[in-house]
């Protein structure tokens, strides 16, 4: 599966954007399914967003769905997660993940290779 890059974190006031990125390393990335996850401060990691192999169907948090858009761009074997009106509460590191199959692509057992993460930080 190679390996998978995440970038684009950083400090943003409420309100602010950010854009991550997660380059693939494999040459078969098309093939997989991709989600991102975040772990807040003193928190679990959580599902974020999903996308299948094709770019066809999106899933997303509750607590993300307006705000957040998950693409991919299979040409340039990445993943994006553009993220908009950013609460304090986003604040949190960042991981992708890639899926073999896009069965239940909300629960993290699913996933079975992670990026290092990248942090996001939303200040209010």
């Amino acid at each position: 599966q190679g390996q998978l890059v995440e970038s684009g974190g950083g400090l943003v006031q409420a309100g602010g954007s950010l854009r991550l990125s997660c380059v693939a390393s494999a040459r078969t990335f098309s093939d997989y399914n991709m989600g991102w996850f975040r772990q807040g401060p003193g928190k679990d990691r959580e599902f974020v967003a999903a996308i299948n192999s094709k770019g066809s169907i999106t899933i997303y948090a509750n607590s993300v769905k307006g705000r957040f858009t998950i693409s991919r761009d299979n040409a340039k074997n990445t993943v994006y997660l553009t993220m908009n009106a950013l609460k304090p509460d986003d604040t949190a590191v960042y991981y992708c993940a890639t899926a073999r199959y896009f069965v239940r692509p909300r629960l993290l057992e699913e996933y079975d290779h992670w990026g290092q993460g990248t942090q996001a930080t939303v200040s209010s």
